[in-house]
């Protein structure tokens, strides 16, 4: 069996090229394909060093810095990548690789981290966020985006089974393409991740700083918490936003590498967590070094953490809105049960997100849609 697998773009290694990974181990002689590739050349191990099959977008002017820029273009370029010689067809979609052509004759399966979020329900929050929410640049975006849209629902006729990244995204799927979902939970390395040996008297974030990661919320929280120490890992684009509203039991420590984050995540009391996101890796990195967890009671969060008093071993609890206030009270709630949730069942339920199960229910799962389709044609003949 021929296999190619489709990613949106190759630019970084992040959450869904750990997802890429981990399905190259799987089908390690198959093909790539992406809207441009332009990893460096150290952070090719993860695609086995592989030669990239790219569209037109790759030779594009300033494509390298500025590919986002040509979303209007990237429902053609997906099309034009020719995979016809392929039985099965695999694609690792949050943009438009699910767009990709196939025929009758071949098994799309697509991976599904969201649907285009800023072309469907987050569209307005996007809009708002990069300023294009009135005016004729307003217009012209929007006009686009419905655009995308129509393309983006066309294209899910041509996706044979989907598989979701949470339930949560599995809601989603079937809100925008009316199609049913299997979850897969990503890969999150828990093994990377150890129990440290005693917790320490500060809660900590860490994140990307732009806006839907709502970091600044956490922070006012603190701010008005003085005897209450925050750490904040991690840097962005409101950094210095976030730092001019930080008091002094606030420690912004800016981008941090991996083992500063892990000690800091081994040592914390809690991981603090304010984002909607479709399944948010760091909440399941921060249980798998035992330590718990304060979220957002919405997105992904909702199927990672066990909360305090919905089942015998919780892993940490919810707030309901993302506000400073709702965060304030959490808190106070987590140092009321914080006895009552143990390190142990922390890690053991970040063991749900192991890269070993993920592979192993992602091959079981292409197995049994390719035997079905077999079995069919069979039939058919």
């Amino acid at each position: 069996m021929k296999v190619a697998i489709i990613q949106d773009w190759l630019v970084t290694y992040a959450g869904a090229e750990k997802v890429l990974e981990e399905i190259l181990k799987i089908y390690p002689h198959a093909d790539l394909f992406s809207l441009v590739d332009f990893l460096p050349e150290n952070q090719r191990d993860f695609i086995l060093n592989k030669k990239v099959n790219t569209s037109f977008i790759q030779k594009m002017p300033m494509a390298k810095k500025k590919y986002r820029s040509y979303l209007p273009f990237m429902p053609l370029a997906i099309e034009q990548l020719d995979v016809s010689k392929y039985d099965i067809v695999i694609s690792s979609s949050h943009a438009v690789a699910k767009g990709v052509i196939t025929g009758p004759d071949q098994l799309h399966i697509s991976y599904v981290h969201s649907p285009i979020r800023y072309a469907w329900d987050l569209q307005h929050q996007y809009l708002q966020e990069a300023g294009l929410n009135k005016g004729l640049k307003g217009m012209l975006a929007k006009v686009m985006l419905h655009n995308i849209r129509n393309w983006d629902y066309r294209t899910s006729n041509g996706v044979d089974y989907f598989l979701s990244n949470s339930n949560f995204i599995g809601k989603r799927i079937w809100k925008v393409y009316h199609r049913e979902a299997e979850t897969i939970y990503p890969p999150v390395d828990v093994s990377a991740f150890t129990m440290g040996d005693k917790k320490e008297d500060f809660y900590l974030t860490a994140s990307r700083m732009v806006p839907y990661k709502k970091i600044n919320l956490i922070v006012e929280a603190f701010s008005s918490m003085p005897d209450k120490k925050l750490v904040v890992i991690g840097t962005g684009p409101d950094f210095e936003k976030i730092k001019a509203i930080a008091t002094p039991n606030v420690t912004l420590l800016g981008y941090q590498s991996f083992e500063v984050l892990k000690d800091h995540m081994q040592r914390a009391k809690a991981f603090v967590f304010a984002a909607e996101e479709d399944f948010g890796i760091t909440p399941v990195e921060a249980q798998a070094c035992g330590t718990p967890v304060i979220a957002y009671g919405k997105g992904g969060a909702l199927e990672t953490v066990n909360a305090f008093g919905e089942v015998s071993e919780a892993t940490g609890l919810f707030f309901k809105e993302q506000t400073p206030e709702a965060i304030i009270n959490s808190v106070k709630r987590f140092e009321e049960i914080e006895n009552f949730i143990s390190p142990d069942d922390c890690r053991e339920n970040a063991l749900r997100f192991s890269p070993e199960r993920f592979r192993e229910e992602f091959r079981d799962f292409v197995e049994k849609k390719l035997n079905k389709k077999i079995v069919r044609e069979k039939v058919e003949v």
